[in-house]
């Protein structure tokens, strides 16, 4: 079988798009191809894997897998690349929805720039503490579709965001379903810079849009930022994230906005599932 896809990123966070609207994938473990395809130097390498599909609801569904196989609720970047790459292939018009785990995500398309409506953000918790080899650490824990911890800290380069992030990351406080980190310095009250260690991915990403989204809540509660809120990634990229906040500290509209690039379009050969087969054991 020959797939044919799309790789596309936003602000660093990259994706490989397929149309699966015919089901054609049917007979295919979809997490051992989310590992397949998104292994780098073996394959084409991402982030992770999302599937276009019909939907009932929407305009057209989603199903997003990270890079290590896992099914995600909800992904910004991913979110961003997804709504353009429907308006590209005329699967949708510029002004858009598409169902997620996460529920019914907004988009509108504008060139490059992509902006996306996320789910209500309620109920965050800030200033939990946790223990981390015998430190303990002030984190806020909110979800924007998908679990985050927010640190706020006084320089980001020197942050050990792989070590202490997975140590975070599967820290027995966000059990079962684990945490997304991210590390946050506070520049001014319309701007922060940020750097996230991403579940999935296991890794420090260039960006996380819904880790953006949640560092911007986060700072609007214990730093007072204000809306719009210029988020600078360690791609080097800025993602603009919206809000309004009632007094309760909910925040029932949140909006992420940022450049999305259309890297190629290609197949993916036959040869790709001697590697799908070595994961399988076929």
């Amino acid at each position: 079988m020959i797939i044919e896809l799309t790789k596309m990123n936003g602000s660093g966070n990259d994706f490989i798009l397929i149309d699966n609207r015919s089901h054609f994938l049917r007979s295919v473990s979809l997490p051992d191809l989310a590992r397949t395809l998104c292994r780098r130097r073996e394959s084409v390498g991402a982030d992770g894997l999302i599937l276009v599909e019909e939907s009932n609801l929407a305009d057209f569904k989603w199903r997003f897998f990270n890079a290590d196989g896992s099914e995600a609720e909800m992904c910004g970047n991913g979110g961003r690349c997804v709504a353009r790459y429907a308006y590209e292939n005329s699967i949708a018009g510029p002004t858009l929805t598409f169902e997620t785990l996460a529920g019914i995500i907004r988009a509108e398309i504008k060139g490059r720039r992509v902006k996306i409506e996320l789910p209500e953000v309620t109920n965050p918790q800030t200033e939990m503490i946790i223990s981390v080899d015998g430190k303990e650490y002030t984190v806020s824990f909110i979800n924007t579709g998908v679990p985050h911890t927010v640190l706020m800290v006084d320089d980001l380069p020197p942050v050990p965001v792989a070590e202490l992030g997975r140590k975070i990351r599967f820290h027995p406080a966000f059990q079962p379903a684990g945490t997304n980190v991210n590390f946050v310095w506070v520049r001014d009250s319309s701007h922060i810079h940020i750097r996230t260690y991403e579940r999935g991915v296991e890794a420090e990403t260039l960006a996380c849009g819904t880790g953006s989204v949640a560092s911007a809540l986060v700072a609007a509660i214990l730093r007072g930022v204000a809306s719009p809120v210029d988020v600078m990634t360690q791609g080097g990229e800025v993602l603009t994230i919206s809000f309004t906040k009632t007094p309760k500290g909910s925040f029932p509209r949140v909006f992420l906005e940022g450049d999305t690039c259309l890297v190629l379009k290609g197949t993916a050969e036959e040869d790709i599932w001697l590697q799908y087969n070595k994961l399988t054991g076929f």
